[in-house]
């Protein structure tokens, strides 16, 4: 097995990192079995939501180190993110329950459910590992399939006394609140955050696909560990498309790869690179973790074979457009992890509907305007507002900054700004542009290419929080109203986006039961850029593509409403190319080799 560069010097602590779906899990496993087959021992970690190196190893693991019967030379250790946040929100919770009102309790329950305490919650299992070294003495190596944000860092890292901030402002903080129960480990994260920042000790791995989103994502991650001290850092970019003989679509995929890799952005473009070849099965198993890295199409994989037809069998978007389309006014949301392409899909529905003669305002958080500057203007019933988050964010902590920031000292003041650096406020900067167009569709259909987390909705319905009093200055009756027409799906229909791949359905199973706890259910799901509904020729793309049914199968099992839309060869740019997704799946013949 050829190696990969990074493991040429590899220190003690690597770590993986990348957007949902990238295939870390993958890598980190195939990197382990590399290095115990040259006789290395190595400790194999994952904190990942969507981990499945049990079902890669075929072994169960668990939350204890677990000796790999499969692959001497690996142990291996799983710890649930979910399962730690609940049981550290416990500790925090469990000694004022009895001793404060229903309502505080619920409240600091829902302060203490984001991104922020899961993060925290899992950075606090694996941190003795970093910071003691006697804990791994054992080991070579020590692989994580998961790396911590710099939100988390700066959060660990923060001067002065959490509790004391959060008793002053009980309450108003939306993410600190979970760092009330740290207070007697600070000595334990700064063992581990000096690990993390030591070259010598430890490498970042990013992880990445040759497409637009997933490299923007390893950018932001790079520039924001790099500044942090985490300077060692390796690309991997993995899954390229192989060179298949005879296959347009391929082509074309494979030339718009070449492409994002031609202009990477110059922090990602100066570091050491890999790159990895697409694999047309999961990578389960012994054989296909050592091929990982080397892989190439064989000759019976690029041989035509029979696919399963999924025109017919699966509506398109353009039956939820017929839908759609019946009303004159409302509110269409779609929501979806990164990359999977949100934006595009509410264009595309904007479009039609625009087309069909509906008045329709189309908000979106595409600041860059690849999609909406060519149509901006061009299309008749069709107006389009942009919001940029960025703008958005630094106005709200600006705003918050001279209000509640100028009561605290120094060390209040930074850790309030670390706060509204969360995730959650950034979704609160961004809803409190959109709840203008919110209003609007009573009137009109607004269509907006982004929605809140149930529960960021929730912290601005129950904990009064600044966020709320934020919202409650641009007016009474608005600041009481955009939850309630969120909540009423005669007024408001979610549509969540995913791809047919394990972790980005997983990461949009895990927005849907978080909308539910806000009482709202989506209204329908796209799975976008699917081989399946493309027709592929080649055998590769065909294997690939039956092996979505099943994905798909099981999306269509957990919704009332659903599409799927095809891969297409080319980025859906221009009015044109958004017509092909609102158009009815084609129905190719399925019982002949294509």
């Amino acid at each position: 097995m050829n190696q990969p560069t990074f493991l040429d010097h590899l220190p003690k602590f690597a770590f993986f990192t990348g957007k949902g779906g990238v295939g870390k899990t993958s890598a980190t496993c195939a990197t382990a079995l590399a290095l115990a087959d040259q006789g290395k021992s190595v400790l194999l970690v994952s904190t990942d939501p969507a981990s499945n190196i049990g079902q890669v190893f075929d072994q169960h693991i668990g939350n204890q180190i677990t000796t790999l019967n499969t692959a001497p030379g690996i142990d291996a250790l799983e710890i649930d993110p979910e399962a730690a946040a609940a049981t550290y929100r416990e500790s925090i919770i469990k000694p004022v329950r009895g001793l404060l009102p229903k309502t505080e309790i619920q409240a600091m329950t829902e302060q203490l459910s984001g991104a922020c305490t899961t993060e925290i919650a899992s950075f606090n299992e694996f941190a003795d590992l970093i910071a003691d070294p006697d804990l791994t003495s054992d080991y070579d190596h020590v692989l994580l399939d998961t790396a911590p944000t710099g939100h988390t860092i700066r959060l660990l890292e923060l001067p002065g006394d959490w509790s004391q901030f959060i008793d002053e402002g009980k309450g108003d903080a939306s993410c600190l609140g979970p760092m009330a129960g740290l207070e007697s480990r600070r000595s334990v994260y700064q063992a581990a955050v000096n690990a993390l920042s030591d070259p010598a000790r430890t490498v970042l791995v990013l992880v990445a696909r040759a497409q637009r989103s997933a490299i923007q994502e390893a950018d932001r991650t790079s520039r924001e560990l790099a500044a942090l001290g985490m300077g060692n850092q390796h690309l991997l970019i993995n899954a390229l498309m192989p060179d298949l003989d005879g296959d347009s679509l391929a082509a074309a995929i494979r030339d718009q790869e070449h492409k994002e890799l031609a202009s990477l952005p110059s922090g990602l473009a100066r570091l050491p690179y890999d790159t990895t070849t697409l694999h047309s099965r999961n990578v389960v198993g012994i054989n296909s973790l050592r091929e990982f890295f080397t892989a190439t199409p064989t000759q019976s994989e690029q041989a035509a074979n029979h696919v399963r037809e999924v025109a017919g069998k699966y509506p398109p978007l353009a039956d939820l457009v017929d839908q759609l389309a019946e009303q004159t006014h409302g509110l269409f949301m779609t929501l979806g992890k990164g990359g999977v392409g949100k934006t595009t899909v509410a264009t595309a529905i904007a479009v039609a509907l625009a087309e069909r003669g509906r008045d329709v305002l189309l908000t979106t958080t595409d600041p860059a305007g690849n999609l909406t500057d060519v149509l901006d203007g061009t299309i008749a019933n069709l107006t389009i507002a942009k919001i940029d988050p960025d703008e958005a964010l630094r106005e709200y902590q600006n705003e918050i900054l001279t209000t509640k920031g100028a009561r605290l000292d120094a060390t209040g003041r930074a850790q309030l700004m670390e706060d509204l650096q969360s995730p959650c406020t950034q979704e609160v900067a961004v809803f409190r542009k959109f709840s203008e167009a919110i209003r609007e569709a009573q009137n009109r259909i607004v269509i907006i290419d982004t929605a809140p987390s149930g529960h960021t909705l929730l912290l601005l319905d129950a904990t009064g929080s600044y966020h709320r009093e934020m919202l409650h200055q641009m007016g009474d009756n608005l600041a009481a109203t955009p939850m309630t027409r969120l909540q009423d799906p005669e007024y408001t229909k979610m549509i969540i986006v995913t791809l047919p791949e394990i972790t980005p359905i997983l990461e949009a199973e895990q927005l849907q039961h978080d909308l539910k706890r806000a009482s709202i259910t989506p209204w329908a799901w796209v799975v976008n850029r699917s081989v399946a509904a493309a027709h592929p020729v080649s055998g590769f793309l065909q294997t690939i593509a039956d092996g979505e049914l099943s994905k798909i199968e099981h999306v269509q099992q957990s919704t009332e409403g659903m599409a799927v839309v095809p891969i297409l060869p080319k980025p859906p740019i221009g009015r044109n190319s958004l017509h092909d997704i609102t158009q009815p799946l084609s129905v190719a013949d399925s019982t002949t080799p294509r």
